[in-house]
């Protein structure tokens, strides 16, 4: 999971490897039953709150209103949100040379631990390939083994699609992301970043935007069926065919991708309820702790459903 130069440097990874695993069957022990709904509340210190404790120290939060650039065409670095929300120097990255549009990690949020993952936009836009699917159905399995709470950071435009990609068995892998999505035993949630379409969106939240503890967006996140460009070329063929000029054409274009950006974006998919919220990104921290950290499954060790996960 984890390439380290030395046998001195694996002992050290493996020891720190294993203690979200241990740290998880603690807070499972301690906080079995308890709940909370603090998450609806309103804040009015989250700008000025940048730690949740000297012990659990973090980053001040206000950084990840600036890490998504307002240009939506424009790539940014992930890991740098990742880095920014969770506890400092607590994010181990597993299999970080395979498939590399999905992040897989474990880190801690107020010092619990939590297992994320994240599509990287700087790979293929963000699409899952089967190989993506893969490497995230198997990370799903090995945290729902071990009573690890899922937070997805999902910023996809969809399954990708083509000769190549059927070529791959792109259904029977990526469905894996489904069916293990949908038996998931451990609390999940999702943030929306930036794009959240078709149904690699609903496979960044476990199968169904009313399976996780909540789905709530950052200002940048835009959703739909599919991506604004590839819809508006297929369902507006026609209209854009009729256009001879070539420059009229593009304004046509850009006009009707405008329109279904201004229709799919994320606070007036939250006004239809289809989501929870439209949130500030410096507020991600306290959904993530009230809402999904303070959620318990009131499961032990030995009550797990699922007895072993893939090997490879």
């Amino acid at each position: 999971d984890i390439r380290v130069a030395d046998d001195a440097e694996a002992v050290d990874v493996a020891r720190r490897y294993l203690t979200y695993f241990q740290d998880a069957d603690a807070t499972a022990r301690g906080s079995a039953g308890t709940t909370t709904d603090s998450a609806t509340t309103d804040s009015a210190t989250t700008d000025s709150a940048t730690t949740d404790g000297a012990a659990n120290s973090a980053a001040d939060q206000r950084d990840l209103r600036h890490l998504i650039p307002e240009n939506r065409l424009q790539v940014y670095n992930v890991r740098a949100v990742v880095e920014t929300l969770v506890d400092t120097d607590s994010h181990l990255e597993l299999r970080a040379g395979f498939a590399p549009g999905m992040i897989t990690s474990l880190a801690r949020i107020d010092g619990r631990p939590v297992a994320i993952l994240a599509n990287d936009p700087a790979h293929l836009g963000g699409a899952i390939d089967t190989e993506g699917a893969d490497k995230a159905a198997r990370f799903l399995q090995m945290c729902d083994a071990h009573g690890l709470p899922v937070l997805f950071l999902c910023d996809t435009p969809g399954f990708m699609v083509g000769p190549a990609s059927e070529a791959a068995a792109a259904v029977r892998h990526m469905s894996r992301l489904f069916v293990t999505g949908a038996n998931l035993s451990v609390p999940c949630a999702t943030v929306i970043l930036r794009k959240a379409y078709g149904l690699g969106a609903q496979a960044m939240a476990a199968g169904s935007f009313k399976a996780p503890e909540f789905v709530v967006a950052w200002p940048t996140g835009e959703l739909g069926g599919m991506g604004l460009e590839g819809a508006v070329r297929l369902g507006f063929r026609a209209e854009l065919d009729a256009e001879r000029d070539a420059e009229a054409r593009q304004r046509l274009f850009d006009s009707m991708v405008e329109l279904a950006y201004t229709n799919g974006r994320a606070a007036n998919v939250a006004a239809q309820f289809e989501i929870d919220d439209v949130i500030d990104p410096a507020d991600t921290r306290r959904w993530i702790i009230t809402a999904l950290l303070g959620t318990s499954t009131g499961r032990t060790a030995a009550s797990r459903r699922r007895p072993n996960i893939d090997t490879w």
